[in-house]
């Protein structure tokens, strides 16, 4: 069966993209979705190889409820953050879909994640390794 991956991002879409096309690497059979909260991150995401990408609200809600895997900054799951693109329904919708999330721990727009150090690229990497344990054990 082949796994549906949904990536999540806001802004400009810059790490969006880099983990599309990771993960596009990593599993070349699964079916990358991208969302953005705006057409800039959506356009950009799709650049870095999705599959398919659609933007806004909406979009987030509806693909959440098919994705086997949700991966995105750890705002995705906060309402109001990524300077309030994330809007409480598109959180919520993320928060309870049935899929697995791995979330990347940003410091970003007012939301302090302690001990959180490292280079984006090495953060998107131990996404892409949590994400071959996850699809790989199933």
């Amino acid at each position: 069966m082949k796994k549906e991956i949904l990536v999540i991002d806001a802004q400009g879409g810059g790490v969006g993209r880099q983990l599309v096309s990771r993960l596009k690497a990593a599993f070349p059979e699964a079916y990358v979705a991208a969302v953005g909260t705006n057409s800039a991150a959506s356009s950009n995401m799709l650049k870095g190889g999705a599959d398919h990408a659609a933007t806004g609200e909406n979009a987030v809600v509806v693909a959440c409820r098919t994705a086997d895997l949700i991966v995105g900054p750890i705002g995705i799951v906060i309402a109001d953050a990524m300077y309030g693109e994330i809007t409480p329904k598109m959180a919520e919708a993320v928060g309870s879909a049935r899929g697995r999330r791995i979330l990347i721990p940003f410091q970003n727009c007012y939301n302090i994640i302690a001990g959180v150090d490292k280079p984006v690229t090495q953060l998107i990497e131990a996404a892409v390794v949590e994400a071959k344990k996850l699809l790989v054990e199933e």
